[in-house]
């Protein structure tokens, strides 16, 4: 009998793209918060959510440097476990309650974009690079302090799709700000057969369920963002009309589950 929680189903089950959850996730997050036009965040919405009236066209830009384990101690096999990603959240409401609606994000790990499809997380292939902190101090690495500066950057298909810099001013009052919206995604796969392509075979939007998520080290400041137009990308439509706070944080959590919508 061939193994395992993903293709390539295998004698040994070991094979498959992403392994069995529970999965785990630790990283270091470079983050822009901005406004675009509310009309081109309102289009990127599904059907279920509606823009929320009283954030209309925000959205928050996340580069990360991720960590993967699974139950098997993957962290110790780096090539594979670490990645880095860049996604977008805009604002949303579900029924009358805010969330999050997940409209692009990149990866440069094909076990992570396995991993985020079934979650329903719309991965492509990208770059994602961003500046780092590391314990020992000195002129290649800005610490966690006033004026310390951080930037990061997104291509796909060897084209820029977004750049961004953050200035910390003072650690963050209440990085539970950062918490407070549940992510919305849509798990989302197509049908092969003639005459049905318009009839998916899954098509749900499910509710992130990140369990034990925990913040660390939440700085604010002052960002700037850019984004730019590239063929086949749709992302430079939501080009930034102003910024706002910018972010450096650490993050963790744990996925066994999404939650399907009402």
């Amino acid at each position: 009998m061939l193994k395992g929680y993903t293709v390539p189903l295998s004698p040994k089950g070991v094979a498959n793209i992403a392994p069995t959850p529970p999965w785990h996730y630790a990283g270091d997050i470079v983050g822009v918060e901005f406004w675009t036009d509310p009309a081109a965040a309102e289009a990127t919405l599904p059907e279920g959510l509606d823009p929320d009236p009283d954030s209309s066209g925000r959205v928050v830009a996340f580069f990360v440097d991720w960590q993967f384990n699974g139950e098997n101690d993957e962290y110790l096999d780096p090539v594979r476990s670490q990645y880095r990603e860049f996604f977008v959240l805009v604002d949303a409401r579900h029924r009358g309650r805010p969330v999050a609606w997940c409209p692009y994000i990149y990866v440069d790990n094909h076990h992570a974009l396995a991993r985020g499809w079934i979650q329903g997380f719309p991965k492509k292939a990208g770059h994602v690079h961003q500046t780092r902190v590391f314990a020992s101090p000195g002129k290649a690495s800005p610490t966690l302090e006033p004026g310390a500066r951080f930037g990061a950057s997104v291509s796909s298909d060897e084209r820029t799709l977004a750049q961004a810099r953050v200035t910390l001013q003072a650690p963050m009052e209440d990085p539970s700000v950062l918490l407070s919206r549940d992510t919305i995604n849509l798990r989302h796969f197509p049908t092969l057969e003639v005459g049905k392509y318009d009839k998916p075979a899954v098509h749900e939007l499910v509710r992130m369920d990140y369990a034990d998520q925990q913040v660390a080290d939440v700085w604010a400041g002052t960002s700037e963002i850019e984004f730019f137009q590239a063929p086949g990308e749709e992302l430079a439509d939501l080009t930034p009309a102003r910024a706002g706070m910018g972010f450096r944080a650490s993050m963790s959590y744990n996925v066994t589950q999404v939650q399907p919508l009402d």
